[in-house]
């Protein structure tokens, strides 16, 4: 899951970064309004997570340009605001959440998972196609009942995969996934990956469509 995390206070931001990541998150930051803008138009994520209070323009303001723009992509509201008045003004303004600083991490994690489900194929934290079963809520994979040890990386990858079953992802888009801006990729990363993966899994879980990318049936 590719988020776009705007907020100007370093400390934050980084620690943010580092705990998202660490949850399987792709996350790349931005500290202004209109670098947040620009990047939603050049390479729009899954999930905005967004701070009110920037240094260029305020957070309510890019919320209503890259509402008109994209009126589905989920938008998760970080602030020190927090009368009645300022909820319902960010809500309004077409925020799917509110988060109040400070906050808790895992207070902010669950109420992302929220918004994973609405935009994923599954209603709950855990995912069942067949055989395997994934737990966003405790980053376990299991296959036939056991649990089967996987890297972060291949965690990422397989959610990325069954979150969008039925749905072809390319090389591209799932790169996006799982590495931030200025990462470095090898050129058969996803590959090596796939392939991992597919020793752990149940034969032909993961469908190569040649030219294209990867998918996982539903069924």
């Amino acid at each position: 899951m590719h988020l776009l995390l705007v907020e100007d206070d370093v400390s934050l931001a980084n620690g943010l970064q580092k705990a998202l990541r660490s949850d399987g998150f792709s996350v790349n930051r931005v500290s202004c309004g209109a670098d947040a803008i620009h990047a939603v138009e050049t390479d729009t994520p899954d999930i905005l997570v967004l701070d009110l209070g920037l240094p260029d323009m305020d957070g309510l303001d890019v919320l209503r340009t890259v509402r008109r723009k994209h009126p589905e992509l989920p938008v998760l509201l970080l602030t020190a605001r927090d009368t009645l008045d300022d909820k319902v003004a960010g809500l309004d303004g077409g925020a799917d959440d509110y988060l109040v600083k400070p906050f808790a991490m895992p207070e902010l994690l669950a109420r992302l998972r929220v918004l994973e489900r609405r935009i994923g194929t599954s209603a709950t934290s855990e995912i069942h196609i067949g055989d395997v079963c994934l737990d966003t809520a405790t980053h376990r994979v299991l296959v036939r009942d056991s649990s089967v040890d996987v890297s972060r990386r291949e965690y990422m990858l397989l959610k990325a995969l069954m979150e969008n079953a039925g749905r072809i992802q390319t090389r591209t888009s799932l790169e996006s996934r799982l590495y931030s801006w200025g990462e470095e990729i090898a050129s058969n990363a996803i590959e090596v990956h796939i392939h991992n993966l597919r020793k752990k899994l149940v034969p032909d879980f993961i469908t190569t469509v040649r030219g294209v990318g990867y998918t996982i049936r539903k069924t």
